[in-house]
């Protein structure tokens, strides 16, 4: 197997080599200029004036370094998105920035070690690469850590603005992770109104690990048509269980339904995909297809818990119906995004 694996990922970096201009295919996972894969866990892509900017867990003791691309399949490796000065009470394990764009400014949420609790905080910055200043740390406080925090804004006539996030604790013996809707002042200051529990562990992939893990996180949220889809994900990352399930709502505050059919991504030892999950969600570059971004770990025979991860992206598309479809993780070649 392990020879598999090793074949498989030469022939990712063959596909993948910037000296092969004009390439139509790419091969997870995602590389620099250098062929190099991009070992970044929750990843985070946003695009702005035509310009992809990629971060994610990757220098957790101080915060996020970040990448720039054109295609979302060859990166540039561009330093430091945020790192903590020397006055911010965060103690270390920087984890899950997303940045959002929200009345011309752009918005990092990101979690952090404060005290003995992982908590949300929120910086600002006028362009997309920083520097960010920070505005909230921690943005709010809860009883239980609350990380993975996502900001939604409806394209209502409001623009109105939600945060999804997961509280994170202990109970009975077992970790747990549940999400939480909430909508947010205009300013972003706070939370208008209270929270929502919208999902929680109840399908029988998510509670593989009952006793020791019951797990949802993650979340992320596009609107399609009228309705709208949640991206979560399920179990420990740093176990072999991970994986990617789809919810939808009428409402951003729900009521929230999960597929019966999830997860949707998961675990194939087979092809050498170890727990794929913790995902984003991006437009090609001319806008005609959607991508999920994501990370597996790079050794999916290393020793439990294993937190070296490598960045990927597959596509999602939706049928006649309404319902979405994510590709399966791949490791052949897969046409370059349009």
């Amino acid at each position: 197997m392990k020879r598999l694996l090793f074949l498989t990922l030469l022939f990712a970096a063959i596909q993948n080599c910037p000296a092969k201009s004009g390439r139509k295919h790419y091969t997870n996972p995602i590389r620099t200029v250098s062929g190099e894969s991009i070992h970044m866990a929750d990843p985070f892509i946003y695009k702005h004036d035509g310009i992809y900017y990629l971060t994610g867990t990757s220098n957790a003791d101080v915060g996020f370094d970040y990448y720039t691309s054109h295609d979302l399949v060859t990166w540039e490796f561009q330093g430091a998105l945020f790192h903590r000065s020397s006055g911010h009470p965060g103690a270390g394990c920087f984890w899950a920035p997303e940045v959002k764009r929200y009345k011309g400014q752009f918005y990092l949420t990101y979690s952090c070690l404060i005290g003995d609790k992982a908590l949300s905080c929120l910086a600002v910055s006028d362009r997309p690469e920083g520097p960010f200043r920070a505005l909230h740390t921690p943005w709010f406080d809860s009883e239980d850590s609350a990380i993975d925090c996502h900001i939604f804004v409806d394209n209502d006539p409001e623009q109105t603005p939600y945060l999804f996030f997961s509280r994170n604790g202990s109970r009975e013996g077992y970790a747990y992770g549940e999400i939480y809707v909430v909508r947010l002042h205009r300013d972003l200051s706070g939370f208008d109104g209270e929270p929502r529990l919208i999902g929680q562990a109840d399908q029988s992939w998510e509670l593989v690990c009952r006793d020791v893990n019951r797990c949802n996180e993650g979340p992320f949220v596009i609107r399609h048509g009228t309705v709208y889809y949640m991206t979560y994900s399920g179990n420990d990352t740093g176990q072999s269980h991970y994986g990617v399930g789809v919810a939808t709502a009428p409402h951003p505050l729900g009521p929230w339904t999960k597929y019966e059919d999830n997860p949707q991504m998961i675990t194939d030892f087979s092809r050498g995909i170890s727990s794929p999950g913790h995902n984003s969600i991006v437009e090609s570059p001319d806008g005609s297809e959607l991508f999920i971004v994501y990370h597996w770990h790079f050794d999916p025979w290393q020793p439990r818990p294993a937190f070296d991860r490598i960045t990927c992206i597959d596509r999602i598309d939706f049928d006649r119906s309404g319902r979405m479809h994510i590709a399966p993780p791949s490791t052949t070649p897969q046409p370059m995004p349009r």
